[in-house]
């Protein structure tokens, strides 16, 4: 067994069996690799699934779920630490593997006790993609994300494999880069070790949702925050405290009978969401519903922004701009 390789799922058993026969096309020999799934939590519907397509295919698969429902971070743990081979890579379960993935990381590793590697992420998107497909298309540029990724063991063990704090999948990857970066244990970029990440549907004011992600945005700051500021947020939020105070304090002026200050308080805040919503809507569809969806929520995400900010901020006991 020369690689593993970790699932993390949870209730998507179609997405899950999408991924594992792009593993079945596997350039390398099945006897070289095994497939560990780990669901994040019991779910009946996957395992009669998996048992099912386990008794058909040639690969080496194992199933297994956490004790609860924890986090893709920590159905990595599980899974990496239960893991045969020396070297794990780590996908999700709504990607597509291309058939030379895994002997691409192979091609590449020499039996280092410390080394972790890269792939190269490709997300195809439409000719007038939403701003959701827009931000899905940023995993193109992603230094190390966990939907395409390879550690040796002892490197996972060195860094102590993912923080299972982070609750969701937002920024766990880049907590364990970091750890990575820390310890002096290269990260290399293999380009032909490629995984495909079709953009899922997403429901109509998906990116208000996507905002409680900000919470873990504290969680790595605090534990990194030389890194953070350098690979993921160089400046503060500031367009985003100006616009949730500018509305705010207009508020407070008019009912105070200050109308001038309210007025002009307004205008700075309206100016600044305006340009928030042209800056989304400039490369995104132009559609009916979209251009609505982008007018709403640009003006309700820098208040949620800046909730789920400050929520962190006490939970992690920092302080994140």
């Amino acid at each position: 067994m020369e690689i593993s390789v970790v699932i993390p799922t949870y209730r998507r058993p179609a997405l899950l069996m999408n991924c594992l026969r792009c593993l079945e096309k596997q350039v390398l020999e099945k006897n070289r690799f095994e497939v560990i799934v780990v669901s994040d939590g019991y779910d009946a519907e996957t395992e009669s699934v998996l048992n099912e397509f386990m008794l058909k295919t040639p690969m080496q698969i194992r199933y297994m779920h956490t004790p609860e429902k924890k986090g893709p971070a920590g159905a990595r743990n599980m899974g990496w630490k239960a893991a045969c081979a020396d070297l794990v890579a780590f996908t999700d379960d709504d990607c597509r593997p291309e058939p030379s993935w895994l002997k691409s990381f192979l091609n590449h590793y020499s039996g280092e006790l410390f080394v972790a590697f890269s792939g190269f992420t490709k997300v195809p998107v439409p000719a007038e993609p939403t701003d959701f497909a827009l931000n899905t298309y940023h995993l193109q540029t992603a230094d190390f994300i966990t939907a395409n990724c390879a550690c040796s063991r002892q490197a996972l063990l060195q860094t102590g494999g993912f923080d299972e704090r982070f609750g969701t999948a937002w920024r766990e990857d880049s907590d364990l880069e970091f750890a990575l970066i820390k310890h002096h244990i290269p990260v290399l970029k293999i380009h032909k070790a490629v995984v495909e990440h079709p953009v899922r549907h997403a429901p109509w004011g998906v990116s208000l949702k996507e905002q409680k992600k900000g919470i873990y945005d504290s969680l790595l700051y605090k534990k990194h925050p030389d890194l953070y500021r350098w690979r993921i947020q160089s400046t503060p939020l500031w367009n985003y405290y100006i616009i949730v105070f500018s509305y705010v304090f207009s508020t407070v002026a008019f009912i105070y009978g200050f109308k001038l200050i309210a007025a002009i308080l307004a205008g700075v805040a309206l100016i600044l969401t305006l340009e928030f919503f042209l800056r989304r809507i400039r490369r995104s569809s132009k559609s009916p519903s979209h251009v609505t969806e982008m007018l709403v929520t640009s003006f309700l995400i820098p208040f949620l922004s800046v909730y789920w900010r400050l929520y962190g901020n006490l939970k992690y006991r920092t302080l994140l701009l």
